[in-house]
């Protein structure tokens, strides 16, 4: 049977929000324990004390570590912003003919142009320019599952720090979901992070990423 300690660090840990507010030390620690109780049928007066204690405890291991975040915010404001429209993410069934994938990728490097192609377990994800659709189309035929245009790719180019600073890019995909901006693809090369989201919520993520 799990402690009442083991309880209220899974609930904290299960909802984002209320661990940020206690790493921040932003909460009503009487209000947290009467929900957690309630959430989790906790019925006895002296667990919900038992709950403040677990609660102010995980805060000491949750609070931030001021030159840590010191560290993170000096890489991103060292880091440089490019952003590119006109981006179209095509996914392919691992079936297609590995001839054909190297006739796409000599075709737009050609063109010096954008090309990156991502094997997963189950598709393979290419991503490159719009006026590259209607040739995709045409050379993939059935093997595509899905197409989306209208995109944009944003890629964050980081100092060399970024490798040995934790952190750095769970922050900044908490930039996006806090702003109500998906991710629909994303990647990394050494200290480049690449973003792949809708076209419309461009000017929305510069507004955030101006650090």
């Amino acid at each position: 049977m799990k402690t009442t300690a083991e309880i209220t660090k899974e609930y904290i840990d299960t909802h984002p929000s209320i661990k940020d507010c206690i790493r921040n030390n932003l909460i009503n620690y009487s209000k947290l324990a009467e929900k957690i109780a309630a959430e989790m049928h906790i019925e006895k007066k002296t667990s919900k004390d038992a709950i403040i204690v677990a609660s102010r405890r995980y805060y000491e291991q949750l609070k931030p570590d001021k030159v840590h975040e010191t560290q993170v915010m000096s890489i991103l404001k060292n880091s440089e912003l490019e952003i590119k429209n006109k981006i179209v993410v095509v996914i392919i069934r691992k079936t297609v003919p590995p001839k054909i994938l190297l006739q796409i990728e000599e075709m737009i490097k050609k063109e010096q142009d954008i090309f990156y192609s991502i094997e997963g377990s189950t598709a393979i994800t290419v991503i490159t320019t719009l006026k590259y659709k209607d040739p995709l189309t045409r050379m993939l035929g059935a093997e595509i599952i899905k197409m989306s245009a209208d995109l944009a790719m944003i890629t964050i180019k980081s100092p060399q720090e970024l490798e040995t600073t934790p952190g750095v890019i769970a922050y900044l995909y908490s930039l996006f979901g806090e702003h109500g901006i998906n991710i629909s693809e994303t990647m990394s090369c050494w200290t480049n992070t690449i973003c792949i989201i809708n076209e419309n919520d461009i000017s929305k993520a510069i507004s955030f990423l101006k650090f």
